[in-house]
């Protein structure tokens, strides 16, 4: 199906009718001789005097040829476009926020990789490991990212650019948001940035190494806090990994 981003743009195709009748006609001059025996010249021709300019008169091919140019301009100017059948997009709209402890503990060495089992990584790298493979799988879900340490801090917003949330991720060191452990800091933020959204399906994952050292206000209190505004708005599913007592990853 075709249509034009612009319609009215065929109004000019009356331009050149009304251009016609209100313009005055193109003349030409031509150069002619002037003779003392003119009067002479017309009685033997019989041609009368006429002005000193001609109306040039155009082929039928020409005026043919003028028509569709202008018709062909007009249609540019349009912007004729093909619409095609709507297509639906089917979407489970879920919004992940993960939160990721950076605090000085998450530098301790005693993860293994499955593809380097010999050599031990710091929690944090095997945080990045577990999470790369988890965001693969997350095609049709937003995911958003925050950061704690001392405080939290939102690293990025829900988004589909799984690709740039990865790179934030693989961007983050240990430290960067402090020593200590702000959990419930960073479940408190999460929740703000969950009620500025309308999806209906959430999902909170924190993973962090150790208790709540930081917050400004206690984990069990935050909790008492929280629980009428979650029942109030949409049920908010936690996962928490509060502490990573594994030593292989699976």
């Amino acid at each position: 199906m075709i249509e034009f981003a612009y319609p009215l743009c065929f109004v000019l195709l009356l331009a050149p009718v009304i251009m016609y009748f209100i313009a005055p006609a193109y003349k030409e001059k031509r150069s002619s001789i002037q003779v003392p025996y003119f009067e002479q010249l017309v009685d033997i021709t019989g041609e009368k005097p006429q002005k000193g300019a001609v109306i040039l008169s155009r082929k039928h091919i020409q005026k043919l040829l003028l028509i569709l140019a202008w018709l062909c301009i007009v249609v540019a100017m349009a912007k004729p476009e093909v619409i095609g059948t709507p297509v639906t997009q089917q979407k489970s709209a879920r919004d992940l926020m993960i939160a990721v402890d950076l605090s000085g503990s998450m530098a301790v060495e005693d993860f293994v990789l499955p593809e380097n089992q010999s050599n031990k990584v710091d929690r944090l790298t095997a945080v990045k490991q577990v999470l790369r493979k988890f965001v693969s799988q997350r095609d049709s879900d937003r995911l958003g990212l925050i950061l704690f340490g001392d405080a939290p801090y939102l690293q990025a917003p829900f988004t589909n650019d799984l690709d740039t949330w990865l790179t934030l991720l693989n961007d983050t060191q240990v430290g960067m948001a402090g020593q200590s452990t702000a959990f419930g800091d960073a479940i408190g933020l999460s929740i703000s940035v969950f009620n500025s959204h309308e999806t209906q399906n959430r999902v909170l994952i924190v993973l962090t190494d150790g208790n709540d050292t930081a917050s400004k206000v206690p984990l069990l209190k935050l909790q008492r806090l929280l629980r009428p505004l979650i029942s109030k708005f949409t049920p908010l599913p936690l996962v928490i990994l509060s502490q990573l007592v594994k030593k292989k990853l699976i």
